[in-house]
C-alpha cells in the first residue's frame, strides 16, 4: 500500500513539471506512467510490503494518463495553428477512446484509439527545437508525419492492449532478483 501510494504521488506530482519544462516533463511522465508498475514492485520488496498495484491497475493507470495528457494539451494550445488543432484532434480521439475503455472494458478500445496525441506532442517539440525544417506546414506534411508516428504507436498499442503482453512482468522475472527474505 505505501509502494502504491508513492508511485501515485509521483505521478500526481511530476507532470506538474510539463508547464516549466514541456519536453523534459512531458518524457520524464511518459517513463514514469511505463515503469510504475515496475517501480510499484520495486518499492514494496525494499520495504517488505506485497508487490503490484492489485486486479485494479488500469482503474488508477487510465485517469493518471489522462491527468499528465491533459498538463501537454494545455501546453499544446499556445502552439502554431496547424499543429494546436492537430493536438486538439489527437487529444479528443485518446479522450473518447479512453471513455468507451473505461465504460466498456473493451481493451481493444485503446488499440483502435492509440495516444498517439503523445508522440505528436513530443514530435512537435523536438522538431520545433533542433528540426525546425521537419515541423508539417501543411496538411500533407502533417499527414506524413502522423503517418511516420502511427506505424510504431499502433503497433506498441496492439501488443500492450490487444495482444495484451505485458513487458512489465517480462522485466521484472528477467532482470529483477529483489526478493524480501
Amino acid at each position: 500500500m505505501i509502494a502504491r501510494t508513492i508511485v501515485i504521488a509521483v505521478r500526481v506530482i511530476l507532470p506538474l513539471s510539463i508547464f516549466r519544462w514541456p519536453l523534459v516533463g512531458g518524457i520524464a511522465s511518459m517513463i514514469v506512467d511505463a515503469v510504475d508498475v515496475i517501480l510499484v514492485d520495486i518499492i514494496a520488496n525494499l520495504i517488505g510490503e506485497e508487490p503490484g498495484f492489485g486486479s485494479n491497475y488500469q482503474e488508477i493507470d487510465k485517469p493518471l494518463d489522462l491527468y499528465y495528457l491533459t498538463f501537454e494539451f494545455i501546453v499544446s494550445l499556445r502552439w502554431a495553428t496547424l499543429a494546436r488543432n492537430t493536438s486538439i484532434a489527437l487529444f479528443a480521439l485518446r479522450v473518447f477512446g479512453m471513455i468507451a475503455f473505461t465504460l466498456t472494458g473493451a481493451r481493444i478500445l485503446l488499440f483502435i484509439f492509440p495516444n498517439l496525441f503523445e508522440n505528436w506532442y513530443l514530435y512537435y517539440l523536438i522538431t520545433v527545437r533542433w528540426y525546425p525544417r521537419l515541423v508539417p506546414a501543411n496538411a500533407r506534411q502533417l499527414a506524413i508525419v502522423l503517418v511516420a508516428l502511427y506505424i510504431p504507436k499502433i503497433a506498441q498499442e496492439y501488443v500492450l492492449h490487444f495482444a495484451e503482453f505485458k513487458p512489465w512482468s517480462t522485466f521484472k522475472d528477467t532482470f529483477l532478483t529483489l526478493r524480501v527474505r
